[in-house]
């Protein structure tokens, strides 16, 4: 599987000032190419094609744009196959129903990485003290250019890293992503039903499982009422001066600040879920039309489930875990003890069945229906009784957000207590 971890780029004025420069080469190459590539009619070649014989112009573009030769040619060889890569991806969402256009030239803000393939760079872990080293990178306008970078975490078991990618965030900060090619876990063949949790996800507690953890989702009340200052604090500046780009800034690193907070939680979670069973099952919601619908949608639109969704099979693929998505109509309503529906509107929290009288937390019961689905989908084989039966406590073991962002997944070890 291809992993990319990325690390955070300390670099000096001078080396801020050459990427910044390297950037904005590689963008009017990209335009450029564009430019070129909308000439050539569609039936003169494959999109392949078209792009190569593009890219086969580099070495005559070279003599009348000395520029290009400060740059590295894999960087300049992936700006123009960037064309290649944005269009198959247009046709991927028109494929899903999107109304999508075609491809406009970039603007300096629009255009923020480059990236140097199979050659080019190099990276020193050895330089520096622990937890730091050094990013070797060629003809970085011109020279060789030795740029600090903190690696918080070891790179996992490769052969060669793949590609180098840099990138500039909207709050100036530089980052590095490393594409590398690991080998993936097998995934367990013979699962019991026990190494096995259901996840349902809610608005009120961001996940509460088959096994009676209740995750508590993340409050960003206070990032939220600063992003507020800082936005209103922006709108009063000129815009383009430099008052306006330093508040710019300070907005950005706000929404970056929530970002980072949202994405270490999901990842965290995720990690726990992936290492601690055999399969995981998540509902499969239709996150579109809930966004839709007008009731609460900005608190739905902040969860983030269908991105969670997609860390969650990430981190089963990294650790050799069944991600296995269930249909979600019916979980809450039906009784994950004798299966009857009962009717109940969002504000019960509580789940009473008048037929066999099993009474347990809503979502406790929404899990069970969800983990009773992904075995039947996965072909898990089970005792012939519900999951209700081996876990009729009404005790749910509450987990703050704060509790997995601040220390880790290793807290959601606790299960709650189970009774017969």
């Amino acid at each position: 599987m291809k992993y990319s971890p990325r690390f955070r780029l300390f670099p000096t004025e001078e080396q801020r000032d050459a990427m910044d420069w390297q950037r904005d080469t590689v963008r009017q190459l990209y335009n450029h190419a564009l430019r070129e590539f909308n000439k050539i009619p569609e039936d003169a070649g494959t999109l392949r094609q078209r792009v190569w014989s593009i890219r086969d112009t580099l070495p005559a573009l070279k003599d009348w744009w000395p520029d290009l030769n400060k740059v590295y040619s894999t960087v300049l060889q992936k700006a123009v196959e960037r064309i290649r890569d944005n269009i198959s991806n247009l046709g991927k969402l028109k494929a899903n129903g999107y109304d999508v256009g075609s491809l406009n030239w970039k603007k300096p803000s629009e255009y923020r990485s480059f990236t140097y393939r199979q050659s080019g760079f190099e990276l020193d872990t050895k330089s520096g003290p622990n937890g730091r080293g050094l990013l070797i990178l060629k003809k970085l306008n011109g020279k060789t250019r030795e740029i600090p970078v903190r690696l918080h975490r070891d790179l996992p078991a490769h052969e060669q890293i793949k590609e180098v990618t840099l990138k500039k965030e909207a709050t100036g900060a530089w980052y590095v992503s490393f594409c590398i090619k690991t080998d993936a876990p097998p995934k367990p063949e013979d699962i019991d039903s026990e190494n096995t949790v259901g996840l349902d996800l809610g608005v009120l507690n961001f996940v509460h499982d088959s096994d009676g953890r209740s995750v508590q989702r993340l409050d960003l009340s206070d990032d939220r009422e600063r992003l507020e200052r800082e936005q209103r604090s922006l709108s009063r500046k000129q815009h383009g001066s430099n008052n306006w780009e330093q508040q710019r800034q300070r907005v950005a690193e706000v929404h970056a600040r929530m970002s980072n907070k949202k994405q270490d939680f999901k990842h965290k979670l995720a990690h726990f879920y992936t290492t601690e069973y055999d399969a995981v099952f998540v509902e499969n919601l239709n996150v579109k039309g809930m966004l839709e619908s007008p009731q609460n949608a900005r608190n739905k639109a902040e969860v983030g489930w269908r991105d969670f969704r997609m860390i969650l099979e990430h981190h089963g693929e990294k650790n050799g875990c069944h991600v296995v998505e269930v249909e979600p109509r019916g979980t809450t309503k039906e009784c994950a003890e004798c299966s009857v529906e009962t009717q109940k509107p969002l504000w019960v929290r509580e789940h009473s069945c008048p037929s066999c009288g099993f009474e347990v937390d809503r979502d406790w019961n929404a899990a069970f229906n969800i983990q009773q689905r992904g075995w039947n989908r996965l072909g898990v084989v089970h005792s012939e009784g519900t999951p209700a039966e081996t876990a009729t406590a009404t005790d749910t073991l509450e987990v703050s957000a704060s509790r997995v962002v601040e220390t880790g997944s290793p807290c959601l070890n606790e299960s709650a207590t189970a009774g017969e």
